[in-house]
């Protein structure tokens, strides 16, 4: 391996986030950098979203839980590793009210096992650390609570890095633990770290148990499009390649210690989206496609609200642009745009992760490796 080489560790990298960030990474810096991949392969991990990486001699995958101690000692041990990405974690609320024990177990207890590894590999005699190495923690709006919808005459509130902690759900609970987590190994240890705190992500890979890519199937398949509530939660929307490109400009510009919000100025309600998305689906299918008919307002159906629902989320990311320069690149109506023609495109993939057959796909490509 080439010692000029960043080595990056990406925790969750066969996620829907971690995907689009590698692919990012390799999109900018090419044969610049060196990313291990680790990740436990439960239902929201796919390694069909790297096929088109993973014969790069720069990257590697190791199936590994980041709760495993001796697992990730181990590679920290056998790559000279540069930069950490933490994305790995339980995320959808839904699963989270369901069953809460398995987010403390990964989110909490597994971030801080990390943490524990990663300080023993980087930790120096003195109790410093080496100079260049950092790690990234991605977090969550949600652990902010909610805000409420400007009445009006009003000026809308808004998630800054100074907004108290308030979650209102396991999952939300779990990822502020996590983010305290990080937080004291930065107090007591100097640990070299950053967190991020972003808004709602969209685009391609994306589980389709999430609102944006369950709307878009379907729509397609002439099914329910479930709605909480009145359907009018607001949540701000950020297109992932933006999330992906703030991620990397954190690690490489950010004050060490500090927190950044990552939010794409994109508001809008759920009951929004859902139409946006039946509109833009009737704008690309071509007329001869027998799906175009199924995909109707008359699906939208509304349902028992969820426990605990926020009413609204919104980041004001003035931090991240005035400290470092990001803003977010695509607008939403070309982001959905892009996201719907994604998933139009790439129906296979969507086949595979309904049909529960991606699963298969580590045993026939890594068996034996």
């Amino acid at each position: 391996m080439d010692k000029k080489q960043r080595t990056y560790l990406v925790t969750g990298g066969a996620g829907f986030i971690g995907s689009n960030y590698i692919h990012y990474m390799f999109d900018k810096y090419d044969d610049e950098i060196f990313i291990i991949n680790v990740d436990k392969l439960t239902y929201a991990g796919n390694l069909a979203n790297l096929k088109d990486i993973e014969s790069r001699d720069n990257y590697r995958f190791v199936r590994a839980d980041i709760g495993d101690r001796e697992a990730i000692t181990a590679i920290l041990k056998e790559y000279d590793v540069d930069r950490v990405v933490h994305f790995a974690a339980e995320s959808h609320v839904d699963r989270s009210i369901k069953d809460p024990e398995i987010f403390v177990r990964t989110n909490v207890l597994g971030t801080a096992t990390l943490l524990n590894c990663v300080k023993e590999a980087w930790q120096q005699e003195d109790g410093s650390f080496a100079e260049g190495k950092k790690f990234l923690h991605v977090s969550t709006d949600e652990v902010y609570g909610t805000l409420d919808e400007p009445k009006e005459g009003e000026e809308p509130t808004y998630f800054y890095e100074t907004t108290p902690y308030d979650p209102h759900s396991p999952y939300s609970a779990s990822k502020a633990s996590s983010d305290f987590t990080v937080k004291a190994y930065i107090d007591t240890y100097g640990f070299p770290a950053n967190i991020t705190n972003c808004s709602n992500n969209y685009g391609a890979y994306q589980f389709p148990e999430k609102l944006i890519p369950l709307v878009i199937h379907n729509a397609l398949s002439g099914k329910e499009l479930p709605v909480y509530g009145d359907g009018k939660n607001v949540r701000d929307w950020l297109y992932v390649m933006d999330h992906a490109k703030g991620i990397d400009m954190v690690q490489e510009q950010g004050k060490l210690g500090e927190t950044y919000n990552i939010g794409g100025h994109n508001e809008r309600q759920n009951i929004q989206i859902i139409k946006t998305i039946l509109a833009t689906l009737q704008e690309l299918l071509p007329d001869d496609d027998p799906r175009k008919a199924n995909v109707s307002e008359d699906l939208i159906t509304y349902v028992t609200d969820r426990l605990g629902h926020d009413r609204r989320y919104a980041i004001a990311p003035d931090k991240i642009k005035k400290d470092i320069g990001w803003e977010p690149d695509t607008c939403f109506e070309d982001g959905i745009r892009l996201t719907v023609k994604w998933y139009l495109e790439h129906e296979d993939w969507v086949e595979n992760v309904t049909s529960g057959d991606y699963q298969k796909y580590y045993e026939e490509m890594y068996a034996g490796r």
